[in-house]
């Protein structure tokens, strides 16, 4: 994910915090600043929230780890404000793999309540779970209860979080799979809605609580259909042909006839049979306005895009835009570029895979004409 830092690797998966997570940091600091005014309140806050965030690593680990065990890879962990997200490379295809996946990040969670709970206990602390405070008390206590409260959130039965997951598997126990992610997604959006209309009456948090299960259900429910399109396609099949490149001493002036010529948004630049990058739409604009028509194709060229093998499959290409936040990716054989593959060329080939899996399943017309085959030997 853009913008992340690495902080460490556990069993192979590395461990990134965003930029924004800072911004949590400062707020936290602020509040308990303004709360308490001392600077070991401030403190007090600061440590508290990344003690939560160190259980939300191991929860993302849990899932990661289980997931391992199936045979299926992490890319990585990345800690957010709203929490962490796991990148896993696929869901396992057996239900009962993916029901065990989705349990064991809350089962994380409930074991450190258990862990935490003795350590009150034979502390000889009392146990407290009317009163929480961001401010003070039993460090151990508020713990505890952030802990209950991740396994409570998670386990809604609505996607994006846990609980979601795991309906979905125990549906496909008895259904096909996009048919229970359908029903698992409708389930979540129902639950999205509960959410917004308590925040009317109480709590407007809510509402974009209910908000975030919304598209988190909808964007689920998208994606086995986008699955079963992808699946086995590789990328020399969609990719383009003919396009247009751009050298790195070319002017953005050149570069921007090269796009009011055509229907091309993004080129590849190329020193060679060499990709060096590729200058966007968006950071062609922003070069003619900062730096004129005499600037440089380097000077507005990303570096940083990936690069896709022509026997790559789709479905994994797919994952290279989210992770490359880029429209457009060279594609390379054998260090010499072939193609170019586009979010639009990828839209278009999906438009004409729906159509066609939507006329194959209209009824056909019945032939009208008079029959004039020989009387068959069937009897009514």
């Amino acid at each position: 994910m853009r913008w992340s830092w690495k902080i460490g690797k556990v069993a192979g998966i590395g461990i990134y915090v965003h930029a924004t997570f800072w911004l949590l940091i400062l707020f936290v600091l602020y509040i308990n600043w303004t709360h308490g005014r001392s600077l070991a309140t401030a403190l007090y806050g600061v440590v508290f929230v990344l003690v939560i965030f160190g259980c939300i690593t191991l929860h993302e680990l849990g899932h990661a780890l289980a997931a391992l065990r199936f045979g299926v890879q992490t890319r990585d962990i990345t800690l957010l404000p709203i929490g962490g997200v796991a990148r896993l490379e696929r869901m396992p295809e057996n239900p009962i793999h993916e029901l065990w996946v989705a349990l064991a990040g809350p089962a994380v969670n409930v074991l450190i309540a258990a862990g935490l709970y003795v350590a009150l206990w034979w502390a000889g602390a009392g146990l407290n779970l009317g009163e929480f405070s961001w401010f003070g008390g039993n460090f151990l206590n508020e713990l505890m209860i952030v802990n209950l409260w991740l396994v409570a959130f998670n386990m809604i039965p609505a996607f994006p979080m846990d609980g979601g997951r795991a309906l979905r598997a125990l549906l496909t126990m008895r259904m096909e799979y996009t048919r229970a992610t359908r029903v698992a997604a409708r389930v979540g959006q129902g639950i999205a809605c509960l959410f917004a209309l308590a925040g009317f009456f109480s709590d407007p948090i809510l509402i974009f609580i209910g908000l975030f299960v919304w598209t988190g259900a909808q964007q689920e429910a998208s994606l086995p259909q986008v699955h079963s399109s992808v699946q086995g396609i590789p990328v020399h099949r969609i990719m383009l042909t003919e396009f247009q490149t751009l050298g790195p001493d070319d002017l953005v002036e050149h570069a921007a006839e090269a796009r009011l010529a055509g229907a091309q948004n993004d080129f590849p630049v190329v020193f060679g049979d060499r990709v060096l990058g590729v200058v966007t739409r968006d950071a062609l604009a922003r070069t003619l306005a900062q730096g004129g028509p005499n600037a440089h194709v380097r000077e507005a060229m990303r570096r940083d895009v990936p690069i896709a093998d022509p026997q790559l499959s789709l479905e994994q290409a797919l994952s290279l835009f989210r992770e490359g936040n880029c429209r457009s990716i060279p594609v390379e054989d054998e260090g010499r570029l072939i193609g170019l593959l586009t979010l639009e060329s990828v839209e278009n080939f999906l438009t004409v895979q729906s159509a066609m899996l939507r006329s194959s399943r209209r009824p056909q017309a019945k032939d009208r004409s008079p029959d004039i085959s020989p009387p068959s030997d069937t009897m009514i």
